[in-house]
């Protein structure tokens, strides 16, 4: 399966440490383009997700797709999310990780899968890899600042039998 992820679902996790995750349910490893490397490591600094990301190595780098399709979604979207899902339509990705909704009717549009942190950890929660979801959730908003309508915050604990 390959899985091309964009920036704010490995900083998401990582900020409340649940970036392993990944690995967990795409143990053939996760692809970022070089423009997602640089926000989450280069430009991270010591902000969550850069040390995590750089030391995973389930991780792989890949240059950008420089197609026309990158450079429209540029018009819309940040850097990294147009790379992420320019890179997931090139490869013809399995799944691209997003969590901004604008990018996601993007790939959407592009015939793409996508998933999101709160998907990850709902997946990881129905596994038996996290006791409970509420938890998380909430520590995604005070700690990562994570927006989350009422309704996906109920959603997601519904799906759990949290609600």
């Amino acid at each position: 399966m390959k899985v091309v992820a964009d920036a704010s679902v490995l900083i998401a996790l990582s900020t409340i440490r649940q970036l392993p995750l990944l690995a967990e349910r795409f143990p053939q490893g996760i692809l970022i383009p070089q423009a997602v490397w640089r926000e989450v490591v280069e430009q991270g600094g010591d902000r969550p997700g850069a040390q995590d990301v750089a030391a995973a190595p389930w991780i792989t780098v890949l240059p950008g797709a420089t197609s026309g399709i990158s450079l429209l979604l540029q018009a819309e979207l940040e850097e990294g999310e147009a790379e992420a899902i320019a890179l997931a339509h090139a490869l013809s990705a399995d799944l691209v990780l997003l969590d901004e909704r604008d990018a996601r009717q993007a790939a959407t549009r592009l015939g793409l899968r996508s998933l999101g942190a709160i998907g990850i950890l709902i997946w990881a929660k129905q596994r038996g890899r996290l006791p409970e979801l509420r938890p998380m959730l909430d520590a995604l908003r005070t700690q990562g600042k994570f927006r989350i309508s009422r309704t996906l915050y109920e959603q997601a604990l519904a799906t759990v039998g949290e609600l």
